[in-house]
């Protein structure tokens, strides 16, 4: 059985060191994007012709979904991404990054990676991937719940 004091301890700082880091690297979208902009962005620049489903970009978002729909309007409202009826899906959409969205969210991305790169570099290598696997098991659902 878990010691329960030591799950707890171990939870509030995994909170802690995550609402820190965030404060951080925040600081790398200088106003001009929100993180919300910065990964709806980051969904659609990975997709074929830098183009996604609005779904797939509600499911990678930690938002919900009626949330999303209004960041997206914003943001076709800026002229980063346009959306239009995703011809495979009477019911959806496709969102793509216009070549303004794409070149904003290239130049944030590269001075996000080295903000991230460099916070994460207090860990060696071995400390990354274990720090990796042990979160990526705390996000999986546990059997019985």
């Amino acid at each position: 059985m878990t010691d329960r004091r030591l799950a707890i301890d171990a939870w509030e700082s995994l909170f802690r060191a995550q609402h820190e880091i965030f404060g951080d690297v925040n600081d790398d979208f200088d106003g001009i994007l929100s993180q919300g902009e910065y990964d709806v962005l980051l969904t659609v620049t990975r997709g074929d012709d830098m183009t996604a489903r609005l779904r797939d970009v509600t499911a990678n978002m930690l938002i919900s979904q009626p949330s999303v729909s209004r960041l997206v309007d914003r943001m076709v409202a800026r002229g980063l991404i346009t959306k239009c009826a995703d011809p495979d899906d009477g019911r959806g959409s496709l969102v793509k990054a216009t070549d303004a969205g794409s070149a904003l969210f290239r130049r944030i991305a590269s001075a996000h990676g080295r903000a991230i790169a460099e916070r994460m570099s207090l860990l060696n290598d071995d400390e990354l991937a274990q720090l990796r696997d042990l979160t990526a098991k705390l996000r999986k659902k546990q059997p019985g719940c």
